[in-house]
C-alpha cells in the first residue's frame, strides 16, 4: 500500500494547534491507538517524519519547544511545547506525556542533542516508550567524528586520510595530509553553533587550515581534518536503514544529493534515490552497521571519489533520522512508518523496488546552491516529479513558516556578525 506524501488529505489526527499532553486523543479510525512521540522540530526532517506518519494515519505528537517552527503548524499531529528538546527538561517532558497516553508510544527523535539524552536516560525512558538505539558506549563512538574515522579505519572500511587536532601542538600533523582538506568538529556543539561557525571549512593549504583550526579549538575540544575527496556535490550518496534488535534491516533506502547549500560543506538541499548505488552502498553500510552492533534509526553517507570511483564513508546518522528522511517516503521506502510498525509488533509493508523516479527539494536553499555552483547539477531523468521540502497543497501552513523563520534568522545572523565586527560603531561627540 502506497501513501502518497503530497497528494492526500487523509490522516490528520489533529488541527495542528498546540496543546498539552493531556488534550491527545487519537482517531478511531487511527490504524492503532499507539502514537508516535516525536521530540523535535526543526528543519524538513522533522516535517518529513510528521508527514510520513500523519499521512500513514499514525496519530503523532511533537514536542518542541519553539512553536514558530514549519512542523509545529502542519496538519498533521498534535503539538505540545517543551521547554528544551533535550537534556533533563526534554526527559520530564516525556514523563508528564507517558502519563497522559495509552500505552508506550514509539519515539522518535531528530537531534544526536536528543539522541545522547535518551541513551543516557535509556534505564527509566525503556519502561514508557518503545525506541531501538545501540548500546551507550557504541552510540557516544558512532556519534563523535574523530572516534567514527578511528572506529572505520580500524575494522578496514573506506574512509578518507586524515588526523585529530585536539590541541595547538596537534597542527604539525597536518604535514601528514595531501591537500586540499575539510576541517570539521568532532561534533556540533551549542557554542560552535552560537558562534556561527560552518558545518566544515574546505582549505587549500597547511597554512589556511591551521589558521581555521586555531579558530575552531577556542569553543570545541577536538577537530578532524579530513583529506577532501574529489568530486561535485552531486556524487555524494547515503543509505537511511531502520535495523531491529537483531542486527536485521526493517527499511533501506539508497540516496543521492542533487545539490546541498552551502557548496562543498553544507547539508542536502535536493537529492533523489540511487539505484544504481543500491547493490554497493545498502551491503556496506549493512556490513559496517553489523560490525558496530548498530541497531535502530541511522544512516551512513558516503562520496565517490572522482579520481578511482570509489565509495568513501563520510559520517554516519545514529539514533535519529536524516534531514532528508522524506525522500525514502515519496519513492515508497517509509522508514518512520516500518520503524513504527516494527516496534509496535505490526507487519511491515513491502517496499517498491522500482518506484517512479522523484526529487526532494529544499527549494530556498536549491536555488542558493544552483546559483554558486553555476547550475552544475545532473539533469532529471525523464517524468521526474519535484516535492519540495516545505510547501505541500494539502499541509500549505508550514511552507509560511518556513519562510519568516527563515527571513528571522538570516536577519538574526547578520546582526551577529555586525557585532562581531564592531558595528554599530559608538557615535562621536564632541
Amino acid at each position: 500500500m502506497r501513501f502518497d506524501s503530497r497528494e492526500s488529505n487523509h490522516g490528520v489526527s489533529a488541527r495542528g494547534e498546540l496543546g498539552n499532553y493531556r488534550e491527545f486523543k487519537p482517531r478511531p479510525s487511527a490504524r492503532a491507538r499507539i502514537p508516535a512521540v516525536i521530540v523535535g522540530s526543526k528543519g524538513p526532517g522533522a516535517l518529513g517524519i510528521v508527514r510520513s506518519l500523519g499521512r500513514a494515519d499514525i496519530p503523532v505528537i511533537l514536542l518542541d519547544k519553539n512553536s514558530f517552527s514549519p512542523a509545529m503548524h502542519s496538519i498533521y499531529g498534535h503539538k505540545v511545547a517543551v521547554s528544551r528538546r533535550s537534556g533533563e527538561p526534554m526527559v520530564n517532558g516525556l514523563r508528564a506525556l507517558a502519563a497522559a497516553i495509552a500505552g508506550p508510544a514509539v519515539l522518535f527523535l531528530t537531534s544526536d542533542d536528543a539522541v545522547l539524552t535518551a541513551s543516557q536516560y535509556r534505564s527509566e525512558l525503556e519502561n514508557k516508550y518503545r525506541f531501538r538505539l545501540p548500546a551507550h558506549a557504541s552510540l557516544t563512538t558512532l556519534i563523535n567524528k574523530i572516534s567514527f574515522q578511528q572506529l572505520a579505519e580500524k575494522h578496514g572500511f573506506p574512509v578518507p586520510r586524515s588526523v585529530t587536532i585536539e590541541h595547538i601542538g596537534d597542527l604539525s600533523r597536518l604535514a601528514e595530509l595531501r591537500f586540499p582538506c575539510i576541517v570539521k568538529p568532532m561534533r556540533a556543539t551549542a557554542d560552535y553553533r552560537e558562534a556561527l561557525f560552518s558545518r566544515g571549512y574546505k582549505v587549500a593549504s597547511p597554512a589556511q587550515a591551521e589558521g581555521v583550526c586555531q579558530r575552531i579549538l577556542a569553543v570545541v575540544p577536538g577537530l578532524v581534518v579530513q583529506e577532501w575527496i574529489e568530486g561535485p556535490d552531486s556524487d555524494i550518496y547515503f543509505c537511511l536503514q531502520y535495523r531491529a534488535a537483531d542486527g536485521t534491516t526493517v527499511c533501506s533506502f539508497t540516496g543521492r544529493k542533487l545539490s546541498i547549500w552551502p557548496p562543498d560543506v553544507g547539508v542536502t538541499a535536493s537529492c533523489t534515490a540511487a539505484p544504481e548505488a543500491r547493490s554497493i552502498l545498502q551491503p556496506l553500510t549493512e556490513a559496517f552497521f553489523e560490525r558496530v552492533s548498530f541497531v535502530g534509526m541511522g544512516g551512513i553517507e558516503f562520496k565517490k571519489d572522482a579520481r578511482t570511483g570509489q565509495f568513501m564513508m563520510i559520517e554516519p546518522t545514529v539514533g535519529r533520522i536524516d534531514l532528508q528522511e522524506e525522500v525514502a517516503t515519496l519513492h515508497d521506502a517509509n522508514i518512520p512508518l516500518a520503524a513504527y510498525l516494527h516496534e509496535i509488533g505490526s507487519p511491515v509493508l513491502r517496499i517498491r523496488e522500482d518506484p517512479p523516479p522523484i526529487i526532494w527539494r529544499d527549494f530556498f536553499s536549491h536555488c542558493m546552491s544552483v546559483a554558486a555552483r553555476g547550475n552544475r547539477s545532473i539533469p532529471a531523468k525523464p517524468g521526474t516529479r519535484v516535492y519540495d521540502a516545505y510547501w505541500s497543497r494539502s499541509d500549505p501552513i508550514p511552507s509560511l513558516f518556513h519562510f519568516v523563520d527563515g527571513s528571522v534568522k538570516s536577519l538574526q545572523k547578520t546582526l551577529r556578525l555586525l557585532r562581531k565586527r564592531g558595528f554599530p560603531k559608538k557615535a562621536y561627540t564632541s
